[in-house]
């Protein structure tokens, strides 16, 4: 019954309810953070794709070129960069492309 304090209605006090409540929130809780994490990488890489648009690459072209010149930046720190500092996430473009 502790873990339903702040739950609605019968669901804190009354004991069926109480336990349903926290089987249904404990199987959301953990094929939610799956969810999540899913969710995330799809705004990665929707933001780096957009940045490497604007360089004239794709997306999937971009990816396997960092994979061929062995540049392992996942694409949560990909993303920061083409954000928060567009001028290193060109050079890093610059680098794949062959062109420095």
């Amino acid at each position: 019954m502790a873990h339903t304090k702040g739950y609605r209605w019968g669901r804190k006090s009354k004991y069926k309810a109480a336990k349903e409540a926290l089987l249904k929130a404990w199987t959301y809780a953990y094929r939610d953070r799956k969810v999540k994490k899913r969710f995330f990488r799809g705004i990665w890489q929707n933001h780096i794709s957009s940045a490497t648009k604007a360089q004239g690459l794709s997306y999937s072209k971009f990816m396997k070129k960092l994979k061929d010149n062995h540049i392992e930046l996942d694409r949560k720190i990909l993303d920061d960069l083409s954000v928060n500092n567009p001028k290193v996430f060109e050079a890093i473009i610059k680098k794949v492309k062959g062109e420095q």
